[in-house]
């Protein structure tokens, strides 16, 4: 299974593709999108369809099986928050015009997955990430924390199929 995940950002949006097969998992590709350069702060429409173009290419390009996206948390600027707000709308649109089904994950449960705190710092995520994915070349804290939210969903994913393959074993 080929996951996405994609950390929001209306500035930066990093991206991370894993392979997954069993318990292995393998870095296939990182990055991170930007808004359009030039761009001034009032263009708002402009940086969202950058986002969606860049998005959409690394979609085409590394053909995930499924995504996932970190959800956005809420912060005392609430422009600063609506803002994000639109560029998670990209991350969840993109996979879906793909068909991919898109899961959603707090920062705390990703962090949690990866780190085993869910209340690490980043550059305990960014060093957990390499540890999972040895010799992987991180293109940025973005980027990294897609990575994480990628290894994230696919251990969600192998615990969901462990249950229901248990539940089908129980059912006869």
């Amino acid at each position: 299974m080929r996951v996405l995940g994609i950390d929001p950002g209306l500035r930066n949006l990093g991206w991370g593709v894993i392979d997954v097969d069993g318990a292995r998992l393998s870095h296939v590709a990182n990055g991170i999108c930007h808004s359009a350069p030039g761009e001034e702060e009032g263009d708002l429409a402009l940086r969202l369809l950058s986002l969606h173009s860049q998005l959409t290419e690394v979609v085409r390009q590394w053909q995930p099986d499924t995504a996932a996206v970190e959800h956005t948390f809420v912060n005392k600027d609430a422009v600063a928050t609506l803002k994000l707000g639109q560029a998670r709308g990209i991350a969840l649109l993109v996979p879906a015009q793909f068909g991919l089904a898109v899961g959603e994950y707090a920062p705390n449960a990703v962090k949690k997955t990866v780190v085993g705190v869910g209340h690490a710092a980043k550059v305990q995520v960014d060093h957990m990430v390499r540890l999972h994915l040895p010799g992987v070349k991180v293109a940025g804290p973005d980027a990294a924390d897609a990575l994480a939210v990628a290894i994230c969903h696919a251990h969600h994913s192998q615990s969901a199929g462990r249950l229901q393959a248990a539940l089908r074993r129980a059912a006869g």
